[in-house]
């Protein structure tokens, strides 16, 4: 396997040569890399890869992002629960 074909986002299946290729394309920030890629947009919400794509933003951009840069978020996963689950003694 070549190296760039390592899955960052499992979820997503997207490989770092996809994440190197739209930085390198669109200079994008972290949020913009995640909407054009839907790395982090997965079941777990970015608690696998989120570390991952901020560490490449920060690489491509130097070590001090830019102030107007929208830090990612977690999105925990959601699933409904009944009452009786939530509660059930």
């Amino acid at each position: 396997m070549r190296e760039n074909q390592t899955l960052v986002c499992r979820c997503e299946e997207v490989t770092l040569e996809e994440l190197l290729s739209t930085i390198d394309t669109f200079q994008c920030s972290a949020r913009e890399l995640k909407l054009r890629t839907r790395a982090g947009m997965g079941v777990c919400g970015g608690r696998t890869c989120r570390s991952s794509l901020d560490l490449l933003i920060s690489q491509k951009e130097g070590e001090n992002p830019p102030s107007d840069s929208i830090p990612l978020k977690y999105q925990p996963p959601i699933r409904p629960i009944t009452f009786k689950n939530l509660g059930d003694i």
